[in-house]
């Protein structure tokens, strides 16, 4: 291995769809050393693309979680950043967006929106966190949700508890790893990912929408912290979008 290869960083990002392959397409000019883990073959169509190793992986299932990290720190001596920007809901969601009213929603809508994000956020950091602790160097994890992390709303307060429970499993993460030299950070995306190809959504306004490329802007900023820099939760928000503190 050369001297350019050995200092070569090298994440993993889960989910590379969207704002995930911008983040993937950012590293890579950047000079990283970089593998995207996907489940359908069109996205990972799309990491090879951009120049990154495409895995097949399940971000809510551990043992694929590690299995990725493994392959990729032996195809590039480590891991130096784990993101999971993957949208991992659960069953059909045929109902309410959002899961609808607490007083008319069931426990198939509960298993979706609340059971589901969860279980992610667990998965990824869990089996992260034993690899990244294992390998015995600093790292960063970047566990991604939205605003409803912070406040629930009506008709949505099953998804604000799935987004809540990713924030609580990721502090808890960021204060247990802290004293291992491990950055955890909580990135909070307060409004909705504009698409990569730059269309936007019926009746939302581009500019009230985040621009995935800034997000992976926002990680990469992460990724380049130090122990006396740490942040662990950073919420981003379009200045056209509504902000509650």
């Amino acid at each position: 291995m050369s001297e350019q290869q050995a200092k070569q960083r090298s994440a993993v990002v889960f989910g590379a769809r969207n704002l995930g392959r911008a983040v993937i397409e950012l590293l890579v000019s950047d000079g990283w050393a970089v593998t995207g883990a996907a489940r359908s073959q069109s996205t990972l169509d799309g990491v090879s693309a951009a120049g990154a190793l495409a895995l097949e992986a399940d971000v809510t299932d551990p043992a694929s979680v590690s299995g990725v990290l493994e392959e990729a720190a032996a195809a590039h001596g480590g891991v130096d950043l784990m993101v999971n920007a993957a949208s991992a809901y659960g069953g059909a969601r045929s109902g309410p967006f959002g899961g609808g009213p607490i007083a008319e929603a069931d426990l198939d809508g509960f298993d979706s929106w609340t059971a589901a994000p969860a279980r992610s956020a667990f998965s990824f950091l869990s089996a992260s966190g034993r690899f990244a602790i294992a390998q015995g160097q600093p790292a960063t994890l970047v566990q991604v949700t939205g605003g409803s992390a912070r406040r629930a709303l009506p008709s949505r307060g099953l998804w604000a508890a799935g987004s809540f429970g990713v924030r609580a499993i990721t502090n808890a993460a960021a204060l247990e790893l802290r004293p291992r030299g491990i950055q955890v950070t909580l990135l909070i995306v307060d409004a909705g990912i504009q698409p990569l190809d730059g269309s936007t959504r019926p009746g939302v306004a581009p500019e009230a929408l985040a621009d995935p490329r800034r997000i992976a802007d926002a990680v990469l900023f992460l990724a380049n912290q130090d122990t006396r820099s740490a942040t662990h939760e950073l919420q981003v928000t379009p200045l056209a979008e509504n902000w509650t503190p």
